[in-house]
Order: structure tokens, then sequence, then C-alpha cells
């Protein structure tokens, strides 16, 4: 396979050093390369999926992949493609969120894969024991005000203002790619559009330390472009913030939901970036939205490929459960479990484990603004119960209208949703 054509196929080369020259690398050698994640949360979010996924691409075409976790670089915050300055977290935090990282990225790529597993390291290793005067006569000695300040991550933030804290953050990442490519062999460095200013110095780093000319050095950097949505709005963000990677933040049928909902204009694009499918399966479904866009099977079909991804299959089939019941209505097949991930965002009124009348609990629950109103929603046919509509003014709400005993869902007109959970 020519990992380097395909990607270029899909889109996803923003820039390459020695284009050519890397296509020769990646076809002679088994090649070593990494990635770099910063733990600036507990949980990854849907824009790592690129490089993560990237990292997946090579070990499929036989290379090795490094995982390279910022437990050193995450306690000083890099400035790329920021405006402001990020706050720093104490040891401990950058600890916890490298352990949670880490054990993210072990579910999404084989640590244990025959000839070419996925390495795990954390720069802290090396970073950790690094003392002031090593670094300031070791990499610092090798880097120029000048060219760095020529830098855009450095160049953009001169008028804002700038620490030396974030300054140097480019030379800590340069010492990434110094030290993994004397203990590992690696010669790729790979990452966001943000991230070709360290990765360039990095080789620089490289180049010097060996005392090498420009022409010798070899070892490569590939960066993948900025995913944008057609839409102008930020990829990867809704109304509720971030879509996460850890189905406690964002649970595996809203992440389904937030691929099914992709732009006709984007699917595509994002199903060339994000799966795994064939040229011939992406050209099959791009027709499939040029001529039946209302199916939005292109959607599903991405839907699906990231769920089980991500999550796994079994909640792939809990998120298709939970989407075909909201949209046929028929609300009695769901788990409680279910309704905690589908349900997450509706309106939850906690009530006394007690028989309550349809309308006190309509107007209890504050669905309905009176009980003359709630008598009138019941009549209009307006209230369902459990997706069921229910017309009956004298009903009363029981044990046999909860689902495992523990909600009650109420619809008033369409689309109207409210939980009632029991104390």
């Amino acid at each position: 396979m020519n990992i380097l054509k395909d990607l270029e196929t899909r889109g996803l080369v923003h820039q390459v050093t020695d284009r050519k020259g890397l296509e020769k690398h990646l076809a002679d050698n088994q090649v070593t390369l990494y990635c770099g994640f910063d733990p600036t949360a507990d949980s990854l979010h849907i824009g790592h999926l690129v490089p993560i996924i990237m990292l997946k691409r090579f070990q499929k075409a036989g290379h090795r992949p490094i995982a390279l976790i910022g437990g050193g670089t995450g306690m000083i915050g890099d400035p790329s493609g920021r405006t402001s300055e990020r706050s720093l977290n104490e040891e401990k935090v950058v600890h916890h969120y490298s352990e949670k990282i880490k054990e993210q990225i072990a579910k999404l790529l084989d640590f244990d894969k025959g000839e070419n597993p996925v390495v795990a390291r954390n720069n802290h290793d090396w970073l950790g024991t690094t003392t002031i005067i090593d670094f300031l006569r070791g990499p610092g000695k090798h880097f120029g005000i000048n060219y760095m300040l020529a830098k855009e991550s450095v160049s953009t933030r001169i008028e804002q203002g700038i620490t030396f804290t974030e300054f140097s953050y480019m030379i800590l990442q340069s010492l990434d790619y110094l030290k993994l490519n004397e203990q590992e062999n690696c010669t790729l460095q790979i990452g966001g559009s943000d991230q070709w200013g360290n990765i360039t110095a990095g080789m620089e780093l490289i180049r010097r330390s060996r005392d090498l000319e420009e022409d010798e050095i070899d070892v490569f950097g590939l960066t993948v472009p900025l995913i944008t949505k057609a839409d102008g709005t930020k990829f990867g963000k809704t109304a509720g913030g971030a879509v996460w990677l850890d189905p406690e933040k964002t649970s595996p049928y809203e992440f389904y939901q937030f691929w099914i909902n992709t732009d006709d204009r984007d699917v595509i694009k994002f199903i060339s970036y994000f799966t795994f499918l064939s040229e011939g399966d992406i050209k099959e479904l791009e027709n499939e939205v040029k001529e039946r866009p209302e199916k939005r099977r292109a959607q599903k079909r991405l839907a699906e490929e990231m769920t089980k991804l991500v999550h796994s299959q079994e909640a792939l089939e809990q998120a298709q459960k939970i989407t075909e019941s909201l949209f046929s209505g028929n609300l009695k097949q769901l788990s409680a479990e279910d309704i905690k991930q589908g349900f997450k965002d509706v309106p939850t009124i906690e009530m006394e484990d007690e028989e309550i009348s349809l309308v006190d609990l309509l107007v209890n629950a504050k669905i309905s603004s009176s009980k003359r109103q709630a008598r009138e929603d019941i009549k209009n046919g307006a209230i369902y119960i459990n997706g069921e509509r229910n017309q009956d003014i004298q009903h009363s709400v029981t044990k046999d209208d909860r689902i495992e005993d523990i909600f009650t869902i109420v619809r008033r007109g369409k689309k109207r949703y409210f939980l009632i959970s029991y104390k």
C-alpha cells in the first residue's frame, strides 16, 4: 500500500517535508512515526480523531506508530493556534489526565499487534529529569531567537504577549523528536496543521545536534489539514460544548447523533478523513448524496463507522435503538440506561414514589401551566406517556407507567419531552 498516496487521495495531507523523499522512505522501510497528545483535559475529543486515525492508517500499512503523551509539555502549554496563554494545571492533575488519555488511546489503537504494535510513550520521562542547565546548554543552544520569532505559533502572539514559558514550548517539543529519534529510531512526526512550526523545529534540532547539512537530514514531518465545516461553524462543537471520546462526557447516543447530523456538504469529506472505507465505497456514497440525499445513507454509514470505532458494536446498536425509538415513538422498548443517554438534555423532574393523577403530574412538573390547561392538553391529545397518547382526564400515573420503575417519559405536543424520575 502506498500510504502517502492514500492519504493524499483522502485529502489528509496539508504539508509535508520532502514529499518524494518521504514516499521513498515509507516504501523502503518500516518507519517509526509519532504524534503527540497533550493532556489538557481528562478526555480527548473528536478533534483528536484525525491524528489518532492517521496513526492507525500507518499501522495498517505496516509501519510502527508511537502515541506520545505530553505529560511534560502538558505542564507548559502549547501556544499554537491560541490567542491567549493557557492556565497551568497542577502536576498531579496533568499526571491524572495523562493516564486517562493513555487509556483512551489504547482502546482506539492496537497496542498488542504483532510486528508493529502502537507504542505509548510519555515525554515526562525525559523532560521531567532535564535540568534547566541541561536544557539551556543542550537544545537551547541550537535555537536562535530570530528563528523562533519567525514561527507562526510565536509571531502571532507577539502583539498580545507571550511568556517565556510558552515561548520555550517549541524547544521542548523539538526535544521530543530528538529523544524519540535516538531511542526509537523515529523518523516521522505527524500532527495538525498548527503544529508545522513545532515539527520543523524538531527536525532542525535533530540536524543541528548531528551537525548535518540540510540535504543530509533523514527525518520528516507531515501535517493534516484543519477540519472546517461548510456552514462556517467549528468542527467538533455542539450546543452542549465539545464532543468528547469519553462516554461519560458524551454518551455513545450523542456521539452517534453528532455524525448523523453531518451536513450533506461535509459528509463525504468526513468519511474520507475518518473512516477506512475504500475509494469505491466512498464514491458510491457520494453518488447517494447527490441522487438520494433524503435517505441520508452516507450520514448513517459515517455514524456507524465512527461509533463502532470509538465505542463498540454494542454501543452502536444501543444508539441505533434509541434513535429508532425516538423516531417511531415506541419508547416502551427502551431500558433505563437507554433513557439516560437519549434523554440526557431533556428537562428532568424528580417526584415522590407514589401514585398521582395525570393532571396533577402535568401541573407539578410544570409541563402544563394550570389544571385547566392540563385538562385541555389531555383532551386535545397533546399528552403522551412513554410514547402513547393519553386522553383520559381521570388517568392516574402509577408504577405501570414507569420504565424499569425508574422513569416516566412525558411528551407534550410534537417535540417537547419531559423526564419524570422517582425518589
